[in-house]
């Protein structure tokens, strides 16, 4: 069951149709004999659940074990964290939801059903999941619920769906809890056995893939590694694979009606050999000009049905006083009695949500009634539209107070719905803001405070080492230019770029540790047995030999350097100088290590990705300048002065986590574009406080790393009223 709080709309947003509960009885086809449970909660709560299932099990597990029941098991709890997470912001599990409904379609979208359930001819191309029985012609006849949607999903023989519908009907959160039913169906099964059986679910957008250079397979990978850290590491990619290629996960996979028409038919193409099971989501209009050109063999077509007015009236009363309006009692008094503009709207869960989210108790709903002002059911749908930002930025009581005004969200909002319509794209990447606006301001406050703040202890150093007028002239001059190369890396990074995805684990892992710690030790013990050898022929030592600790510190760097670029740290320690110690790459170095089992696994939000980036890389760019200021530092100040070596270290620091850990991370560059943004455009300050602030606010939804509106007619009225 669900709420219609994040109705898909036109555009192809995911929308926010709900249906019935997985229930337990011993009904083939719908539930697992012996078993109740409540959809998405089973996994949490119940006799059977999954932590009980280990407890009573251990004694008879297997010596072997699969390793890859592991990481199944544990992508299936990420899985289920984040979707409840979110179906909770959608508001899809609230206690009495809109059902979903479903029919087998009429249109011409897939293949016939025979061929999807392979009844009498020939072989299943998917093994019934455990508990469930085959999907046959005629329990497809009336349709269902989201329990039948899933008894379909689990005995369908060609493991092939399709689920299309108009736009707003409910289509992604009919997805989202057809999945949240398939996790709570897996961790239903008592034996292990039985659970490596069932494959877990994984929501995917299609956007970013092309067929034309990379096969399904490859690309649900790639997108697996960047959104769980499970996945996360030199073999991350490498299980996914076998995770897929075996048939261990199946793919929901939404957007397909938000790509070019070409490049629709090139997926469906590259889907039909695809080793896993399918669920697609489309709009129907897309789905059938798609299937003019290609259809998904086997493929089984599911149309979502139009919402009730008894539903509908039901769902609004549910949330009213027990004694309602009358403004209210007329609204769904009408609903029930008679057709009209409102009522055709009130048959798409955007409508429905949208409503409830604008009008209060005590609001003047009927308003909606007036035939005059409303004459359409667009008209309606867009008046909703237009009040949404300002209802979910309005104090209600017993809620806190906004963070941010109604002026505020609704100017910030516009403006990003302009910039997404203007690129063509729902996708809102962080990443991407920097090439919103011009660089050249950032640019020229980056190179006046990195010349100012980086190059002072560089002047004065220089001064203290040379008091004379060509060193008055030239270190000024250096710390300018030096500015200027930070300031430049500002204009690179705002031109659109891929995100990179390594972490702490991938760069500071047990093999390239150990590999640093060698490297440090044989060079450093080296230095030791050669330098006494040779002090008196270093005018710099005079005649002494440092002492051999100081030669295993000022070697350090190069163990450091060492682990960097075997862990996918060369980006950053490339930017150093010195430190660089050749042009090789992780995955050439190091591309058959073995990783250690990440434990704090999680699927990743984009403020999480964005806190990521400007952590870790301020992190690795101070290490990187700590390490250079280690090569010579400690020597300077042995045979000079500790003075002397200290103002070196500090210069090295600044320099180097100027260049290699401000000047290249995306996060600082967006942080510094939200802050230009604010005085050109009025947007908050705190840019990505706000998106994950509205994504609270039903407004926005995360798919990993990305946002997007909640739905594309609410960015389309944003961009039109800007």
């Amino acid at each position: 069951m669900t709420d219609p709080g994040s109705a898909e709309s036109d555009g192809g947003e995911r929308d926010s149709a709900s249906g019935n509960s997985v229930s337990g009885n011993s009904v083939s086809g719908n539930s697992v004999s012996g078993n109740s449970f409540h959809g998405p909660t089973a996994f949490q709560a119940g006799d059977h659940n999954l932590l009980n299932v280990h407890h009573h099990i251990t004694h008879t597990a297997p010596a072997t074990e699969d390793p890859l029941d592991a990481t199944a098991d544990e992508l299936a709890r990420v899985v289920g964290a984040q979707w409840q997470e979110e179906a909770g912001l959608r508001r899809l599990l609230e206690p009495a939801p809109l059902p979903v409904r479903w029919r087998v379609s009429e249109r011409k979208v897939a293949g016939r059903v025979a061929g999807a359930t392979a009844e009498g001819a020939g072989r299943a191309r998917f093994g019934l999941l455990p508990g469930l029985g085959p999907v046959s012609r005629a329990q497809l006849r009336d349709g269902g619920g989201l329990p039948e949607l899933h008894a379909v999903y689990g005995g369908l023989a060609s493991g092939r769906l399709l689920v299309v519908g108009p736009p707003a009907a409910g289509k992604t959160a009919a997805a989202v809890l057809l999945l949240l039913d398939a996790l709570a169906h897996r961790a239903a099964q008592a034996l292990p056995a039985d659970r490596a059986r069932v494959p877990v679910p994984v929501l995917l957008s299609l956007d970013g893939w092309n067929p034309a250079e990379e096969t399904a397979t490859d690309w649900a990978a790639d997108r697996l590694t960047r959104e769980y850290t499970l996945f996360h590491g030199s073999n991350g990619r490498a299980r996914a694979r076998q995770l897929l290629e075996q048939g261990r996960l199946s793919l929901f996979l939404d957007g397909l009606d938000e790509v070019t028409g070409k490049l629709r038919g090139a997926m469906v193409s590259a889907l039909e050999t695809a080793p896993f099971r399918l669920v697609l989501v489309s709009r129907a209009r897309e789905a059938v000009l798609t299937a003019k050109k290609a259809r998904l063999g086997g493929a089984l077509a599911v149309e979502i049905q139009p919402v009730r007015p008894a539903d509908a009236a039901g769902y609004l009363l549910n949330r009213l006083p027990s004694t309602p309006s009358p403004a209210w009692q007329e609204l769904t008094g009408r609903l029930l009695t008679e057709t009209g503009p409102l009522a055709a709207a009130l048959a798409g869960p955007l409508a429905i949500a949208l409503l409830r989210d604008v009008y209060g108790d005590d609001d003047p709903v009927d308003e909606l009634l007036d035939p005059a002002r409303f004459p359409t059911p667009s008209a309606v749908e867009n008046h909703l539209l237009d009040h949404a930002v300002v209802a979910a930025y309005t104090r209600r009581p017993g809620h806190p107070r906004p963070r941010y005004s109604v002026r505020t969200a609704e100017r910030t909002l516009r403006y990003i719905a302009s910039q997404l319509s203007r690129e063509g794209t729902r996708d809102l990447r962080w990443w991407h803001v920097p090439g919103w606006t011009g660089h050249r301001p950032r640019m020229i406050a980056v190179w006046i405070v990195s010349a100012v703040v980086c190059g002072s202890p560089g002047v004065i150093m220089a001064w203290s080492l040379s008091p004379t007028l060509l060193t008055a002239v030239s270190s000024p001059l250096a710390a300018i230019a030096g500015g200027y190369g930070i300031a430049r890396r500002v204009a690179e990074i705002s031109v659109p770029q891929p995100l990179s995805s390594a972490g702490r684990r991938d760069i500071f892992t047990r093999e390239t540790v150990l590999s640093g710690i060698g490297q440090w030790l044989f060079v450093g013990t080296g230095l030791c047995c050669l330098i006494p050898l040779l002090c008196w022929t270093v005018p710099l030592l005079n005649g002494e030999a440092p002492p051999f600790w100081l030669w295993y510190l000022v070697t350090l760097p190069l163990g450091f350097s060492e682990v960097l670029v075997t862990g996918r740290g060369y980006e950053i320690v490339s930017r150093a100088p010195f430190l660089s110690v050749g042009s090789w790459r992780y995955d050439k170095v190091r591309e058959g290590w073995a990783r250690p089992p990440v434990v704090d696994t999680r699927s990743v939000s984009p403020r999480e990705v964005w806190r990521h980036h400007l952590g870790l890389r301020l992190f690795l760019g101070l290490l990187t300048g700590v390490a250079l200021g280690l090569y010579i530092g400690p020597i300077l100040a042995w045979t000079q002065s500790p003075l002397l070596g200290a103002m070196f270290a500090v210069t090295a620091v600044l320099w180097t986590g100027a260049a290699s850990g401000l000047a290249g991370n995306l996060a600082v560059a967006t942080a510094l574009t939200a802050v230009q943004l604010h005085y050109e455009e009025g947007t908050p300050v705190r840019l990505m406080h706000f998106l994950e602030d509205a994504r609270r606010r039903n407004l926005l939804r995360a798919t990993g790393p990305v946002y997007q509106f909640r739905h594309a007619r609410l960015q389309e009225r944003l961009t039109r009223n800007e």
